[in-house]
């Protein structure tokens, strides 16, 4: 990846200045906002040196997203973003760049590479988006590749429909689940290209993947499981059963995962029961209740960030029935007002402390043993 510098003399330089003065005053936690975007899967990492990064930008067509982007920057006291991943060319995940980029310094651009599934709308996006980046640092992710951020581990998993071969540190035994799986049908959507990351702060661990689908989530972690295992798991396309297998969610073990559905996107039965049954899973947040799974499947109110505002609500899953052929799907219930994200604050040590922003409600999740 080209966005390296060559600064390690000055850098260890600086940590000789600044390591005795940093003793003496409490170390900021690592700030990640889980943003509402109705859908989208944006991430804000804030680091305890002031750098950033954030994990795609939310829809086109309105300013929506990017305001609750921005509520979230400056939430955490940013004035840039150092990094920017878009980890595939679909309109929830790369619609807002051109709005954000308007209105906050971007550093560096990372992508998978050229655009497998063009479409008019996406195509005029990309085009601003290139010039965009034309002016600042851009780079094509590549597995493996490393992105430099001060006091943070930040790993590209897959890109481009390819994953890492090597082992990371904690990963390289073999995955039992391997033998079960069952693949599902080819993707050849923009999906499969997902760039995917694992980002580590001291003994704290958490996995963004996009929008990776099925048979690619087999590809990473078969027949070894080369991540081992993660405390927080952003969970993978809104959490649709195309995606979030079995063979990738059990062998992570994830302590906490959440996912960032919208009120009817994701959340789907089959994927929850995933969820539900993963071996060491404490507890699962949602952005929205879903109402693909109802009440059936939902999680405690007190973990959902913004609720379904009807006054009532079914147990039974919504089933939406296929329109059709050659007739548009009903369109989902747009959600324009206020909207709550959900903030993972995590130290090194492994700790971490997970809050509603919608009722305040926060819990602690002491470090685990070795």
């Amino acid at each position: 990846m080209k966005i390296r510098i060559g600064v390690t003399c000055l850098l260890a330089l600086a940590v000789l200045v600044v390591v005795p003065l940093a003793q003496n005053r409490p170390l900021r936690p690592l700030e990640v906002y889980v943003i509402d975007v109705e859908g989208g899967n944006a991430v804000l990492f804030a680091t305890p040196n002031s750098e950033s990064l954030l994990i795609d930008t939310g829809n086109s067509g309105t300013t929506r997203d990017v305001d609750r982007i921005m509520n979230a920057v400056n939430a955490a006291g940013l004035s840039s973003i150092d990094y920017l991943i878009t980890t595939h060319y679909h309109g929830d995940h790369v619609g807002g760049v051109v709005e954000l980029a308007a209105r906050i310094p971007i550093r560096h651009f990372i992508d998978h590479g050229a655009n497998v599934q063009p479409n008019a709308a996406v195509d005029k996006i990309l085009q601003q988006y290139a010039e965009i980046y034309a002016k600042a640092g851009h780079a094509v992710a590549k597995p493996g590749d490393k992105i430099p951020l001060m006091g943070l581990d930040v790993r590209v998993l897959t890109s481009a429909g390819e994953a890492i071969k090597s082992n990371l540190p904690g990963g390289g035994r073999p995955n039992p689940l391997c033998a079960s799986f069952k693949p599902k049908d080819p993707d050849m959507s923009e999906n499969a290209q997902s760039v995917g990351t694992l980002i580590t702060y001291g003994r704290f661990r958490v996995v963004h993947l996009g929008d990776l689908t099925w048979n690619k989530e087999f590809e990473l972690m078969c027949p070894t499981n080369r991540i081992g295992t993660v405390d927080l798991f952003i969970v993978s396309h809104h959490g649709l059963n195309i995606s979030n297998s079995e063979v990738l969610v059990h062998a992570v073990r994830p302590r906490v995962a959440i996912m960032n559905n919208g009120i009817r996107k994701g959340g789907m039965p089959d994927t929850m029961k995933v969820l539900y049954s993963a071996p060491g899973l404490e507890d699962l947040w949602q952005i929205h209740f879903p109402l693909l799974g109802g009440q059936e499947y939902a999680v405690p109110g007190v973990f959902i960030a913004n609720p379904e505002q009807a006054p009532t609500v079914a147990v039974a899953p919504l089933v939406v029935p296929a329109p059709p052929p050659g007739t548009p799907p009903t369109p989902a219930p747009v959600h324009d007002g206020p909207a709550n994200w959900i903030k993972v604050e995590a130290q090194p040590d492994g700790t971490f402390t997970v809050t509603n922003s919608r009722n305040g409600f926060a819990k602690l999740y002491a470090a685990r043993a070795n």
